[in-house]
């Protein structure tokens, strides 16, 4: 029989997991209920190209984000160049622009007489320039608009990993006699390999869950089938029969992914400790090359599409006098404080009731409440609708109660507790590295001094926590403010922020209209990022 003071702890732990399962077992119960006839037609007509380009907008993000993310990574971690230290974090606020909003810049800039042509036409007035400038769309723009965004993912993690590598393994290359360029691929790339990985991952994760790149470029992929599904045939059996696929894809990835890890070593014990690494000046044209390498990268990954949306913005003020920035920023500000007091109230009883408790079954439960981050949006937002839909009328109506759906669906508590689904492994693990930073010692003090679990916990743990508090709060109101499909789908009925604005303007072909909520996005996401970068570049050789 569990202690009474500790039942709080499992019966949290097991409520919050319980929350998280919930849409993984409807999406799986549904696959076995009968639907309509659509899904027989989708099966005969496009569920392949649904498949097929999943796998081809995987495969071409993940090349590409790997690329990009690991190149910029090695450069600003091993060489030292003229904007070295200002690279290092400017290219982190590509995560300010997520893929949806680099995709309508993508599109606008390339289009007939759009931007491109309108700098051509100033430059060397009147001519024939479309036919002579790239168009960006379809699949190639869907890859390019995703992966400009998401290879921050990659760079960060990978930047870290090269940081940390001591430089006995760089001296170990050299005395080997091996070249700059074997060296890195046969010893500082396997070293950092787990990193890498772990950040390929949340690219793929983050790429079968995007959705308004996706529609805009009127890509069909799973996510829009699902999407498609509960809007247009209003079907929520048939769009849970897509998310199973969907899912069996993400599985399939982590899968992979764990199989991948166990199959190798990835460090090695250099005799003499860790010795710091020392960068390697560069000269002449090494040295430009390099800078204009990570100026390439920044600028196509954020300043361009700052700098698209700006011109909208200047050319189109009328734009500013039809939109009601104060209430998308309200509305959003709302969303982004109510579900993060709700995430860091639960990920704080969780992460010490783990330490108080000590349980292995515990842990067991904690670490599967966070598997709500691998679960794409739109699918966590269809199952929850699918669950309260099944719930109001299998067991609230058959009591004889009142109808629950409007308190949960259409309202901000459901989207609050959909983002807590998906976004609690960030607050959890934020709030767990923290912890992991405090002795148990200093529990065992606290109680000798006759300090109550209660007051150990208010008195030194939070205090001690509050860096750790504050880099969790940030950043789910990063993912809050970036987030679509969850937010398009859950929202109250003229409930908008600015992320749902921008998609509904550009679904109607309005770009120059979705300009404004666009910036304002990628500004305030900025300013979330800049906020952060101290943690996020943390490091003990610079």
């Amino acid at each position: 029989m569990l202690n009474g003071k500790l039942s709080i702890w499992y019966f949290t732990s097991f409520t919050i997991s319980l929350v998280v399962v919930i849409p993984i077992l409807t999406v799986f119960a549904s696959f076995f209920e009968d639907t309509s006839q659509y899904f027989e037609i989708l099966k005969k007509t496009f569920f392949i190209e649904y498949i097929f380009n999943s796998l081809i907008l995987l495969i071409g993000v993940l090349f590409l984000t790997f690329i990009l993310g690991v190149g910029s990574a090695y450069i600003v971690s091993f060489y030292q160049f003229p904007g070295a230290n200002f690279f290092k974090w400017a290219l982190i606020l590509s995560f300010a622009v997520p893929p949806y909003i680099y995709a309508y810049s993508l599109f606008a800039f390339f289009e007939n007489y759009g931007t491109a042509f309108t700098i051509l036409k100033f430059l060397f007035g009147d001519g024939n320039y479309n036919k002579h400038i790239p168009k960006f769309s379809g699949m190639f723009g869907l890859i390019l608009s995703i992966s400009f965004s998401l290879y921050v993912y990659v760079y960060i993690l990978a930047r870290s990993s090269f940081l940390y590598q001591s430089q006995n393994l760089i001296e170990l290359g050299k005395n080997l006699g091996f070249s700059k360029f074997k060296s890195f691929y046969s010893i500082i790339l396997p070293a950092a390999r787990p990193a890498i990985v772990a950040g390929l991952s949340l690219v793929a994760m983050e790429t079968l869950a995007e959705f308004g790149a996706v529609d805009f470029f009127s890509v069909n992929t799973l996510t829009t089938g699902i999407y498609n599904a509960w809007i247009t045939f209003d079907d929520l059996a048939f769009a849970n029969r897509i998310s199973f696929f969907l899912l069996l894809f993400i599985f399939i990835l982590f899968l992979t992914e764990n199989l991948s890890r166990k199959k190798a070593r990835y460090h090695m014990e250099a005799k003499g400790g860790f010795k710091k690494k020392e960068k390697i000046k560069l000269n002449g044209a090494k040295s430009f090359f390099a800078f204009i390498f990570c100026f390439t990268l920044f600028f196509l990954s954020f300043l361009f599409p700052l700098s698209q949306m700006l011109y909208w913005t200047i050319k189109f003020p009328e734009n500013l006098v039809g939109i009601q920035i104060t209430d998308l920023l309200l509305n959003t500000l709302y969303l982004v404080s109510l579900s993060s007091l709700v995430l860091l109230f639960f990920a704080l009883i969780s992460n010490y009731g783990n330490r108080v408790s000590n349980k292995k079954i515990l842990n067991i439960l904690s670490t599967f409440s966070i598997s709500g981050y691998a679960i794409p949006g739109v699918i966590l937002a269809i199952a929850f609708i699918t669950f309260v839909a099944w719930f109001d009328e299998n067991l609230i109506k058959a009591l004889g109660f009142l109808s629950i759906k409007k308190i949960f669906i259409g309202s901000v508590l459901g989207l609050v507790i959909v983002y807590f689904v998906r976004f609690y492994s960030l607050a959890f693990n934020g709030i767990k590295s923290g912890y992991e930073k405090i002795n148990i010692s200093v529990d065992e003090s606290a109680y000798l001094l006759g300090y109550s679990k209660r007051k150990t916990f208010f008195n030194i743990h939070i205090p001690y926590l509050r860096n750790s508090l504050l880099f969790v709060i940030i950043l789910i109101s990063l993912e809050i403010i970036r987030e679509l499909p969850i937010t398009l789908i859950i929202r109250p009925f003229n409930f908008e922020t600015f992320a749902t604005t921008a998609y509904i303007s550009a679904s109607e072909d309005l770009l120059e209209a979705a300009a404004v909520p666009s910036l304002c996005l990628i500004v305030i996401a900025s300013f979330f990022i800049l906020f952060t970068s101290n943690y996020i570049l943390r490091d003990k050789n610079e």
